[in-house]
């Protein structure tokens, strides 16, 4: 016997996708959020302008297994700055942390720091992004 749980009886990942700060740009965020629905994955998408305390907020009352945002406004890092002692204060530091966008290759090594391990910049493949959820949302077997 396997400590896998059959077909039947796998829980879904579930990802709450937002975009943060001012960011108007929402298309790409879009077809993300069709890439992981494809892939089988409950996905909350939260739309336009949200604030570090509402995605803190929504990651916690719909428990979520990844937090995962996409940002191409430039503001990434203040935001995760803000977001970061939030998810913790609501003891979200277990879920995934994913971030997509406009992601300069200078800035990776800080969004690792605050917690972003998944980090995905503009063209990422999305078998990649579905692959490296999969690989490493806790208690799951999707």
């Amino acid at each position: 016997m396997t400590a896998q749980k059959s077909a039947s009886t796998a829980r879904r990942i579930k990802v709450l996708l937002a975009k943060p700060g001012l960011d108007g740009h929402d298309q790409g965020a879009k077809v993300v959020v069709r890439a992981l629905m494809d892939a089988g994955m409950e996905v909350i998408y939260t739309g336009l302008r949200q604030t570090p305390e509402a995605i803190a907020r929504m990651a916690l009352d719909e428990d979520v297994d990844v937090i995962a945002l996409s940002s191409l406004a430039g503001s990434h890092i203040p935001f995760c700055t803000k977001l970061k002692p939030l998810l913790e204060a609501n003891h979200l530091q277990d879920k995934l942390w994913v971030i997509g966008g406009n992601l300069p290759a200078q800035d990776h090594e800080a969004l690792r720091q605050l917690g972003f391990t998944g980090i995905f910049p503009t063209g990422s493949k999305f078998d990649a992004i579905v692959d490296y959820i999969r690989n490493n949302v806790k208690d799951s077997v999707q």
